[in-house]
């Protein structure tokens, strides 16, 4: 069931006949006893089509700015589309506490389904980065896609290397060796347990055949990621036949608006909006 946030509905600006050009809502949706906190960027919010679901990375939020850019971009080109960002369990202003790989799942397929049923979305595609490349790739292999087309950009492929082995710093590893709790991440800082750090450690993607799937996804990586080795996603498209895209000189975060604007094109040009 939906829930309406205060102040849900916000318009980004108007032409000069007073009509709406974009819009986005807050809302949040109740079901298996969570409140799954949302964004939605339309045009038109009774009038979609297609929907692409975004999924932020370690430590972000539904408000990112890399997911409203992209918004801007798909409803310039394609009026009866709309993209649809969440918080992931323990980020943003979610209410969870202790983050599980099960409520991660949860979470995806409420709002799967929240755009299937209520939205009446005719297709839906994904697009995440980083951490939520690894948690769309884990529900794939575990579900089945719900998505027509994916787009990965610097998907994590084995969390446990890059969370402990580039994410945490050694006081980090050493209060988990001692059974406590770590506040780990960069500008924000996600509570992460000994539990999760085992879950992760038995679920990499690199155990996971995706070749059935590969015809519908692309993956897209900066040559000079600082986090998630380039290397390893490279192997890992080329071992499961999916679409890579080398995005020469890029970080982690493509922080440099050209890299950016080289893979927000590759991915419309993809999803063929």
């Amino acid at each position: 069931m939906e829930e309406a946030l205060p102040d849900q509905t916000h318009y980004s600006h108007r032409n000069q006949k007073g009509q709406c050009i974009k819009m986005f809502k807050y809302f949040a949706i109740n079901g298996l006893g969570f409140s799954v906190h949302c964004k939605l960027y339309a045009n038109d919010i009774h009038d979609t089509d297609r929907v692409i679901l975004f999924g932020h990375g370690f430590g972000g939020h539904m408000d990112n700015k890399a997911a409203e850019r992209f918004a801007d971009r798909v409803l310039a080109k394609y009026k009866h589309a709309a993209v649809v960002t969440f918080n992931w369990p323990c980020h943003g202003n979610d209410a969870l506490k202790r983050l599980r790989l099960r409520d991660c799942d949860a979470y995806l397929s409420i709002v799967t389904q929240y755009i299937q049923n209520t939205l009446s979305a005719r297709e839906i595609y994904g697009f995440a980065t980083s951490f939520g490349g690894y948690l769309f790739l884990k529900y794939i292999s575990e579900h089945g896609s719900p998505f027509a087309k994916l787009a990965l950009r610097c998907p994590v492929i084995d969390m446990y290397d890059i969370l402990v082995g580039r994410i945490m710093t050694g006081e980090n590893r050493e209060s988990l060796k001692k059974g406590r709790d770590a506040m780990v991440g960069f500008d924000r800082k996600i509570r992460v347990d000994p539990q999760f750090v085992q879950e992760i450690r038995s679920h990499p993607m690199t155990r996971t055949d995706f070749t059935e799937q590969s015809e519908r996804m692309l993956i897209l990586h900066g040559s000079r990621d600082e986090i998630v080795p380039f290397q390893a996603v490279k192997t890992f498209s080329d071992d499961n036949l999916i679409e890579f895209v080398s995005v020469e000189g890029a970080d982690h975060r493509f922080q440099n608006p050209a890299h950016m604007e080289t893979a927000t094109k590759a991915i419309l040009n993809f999803f063929e909006l």
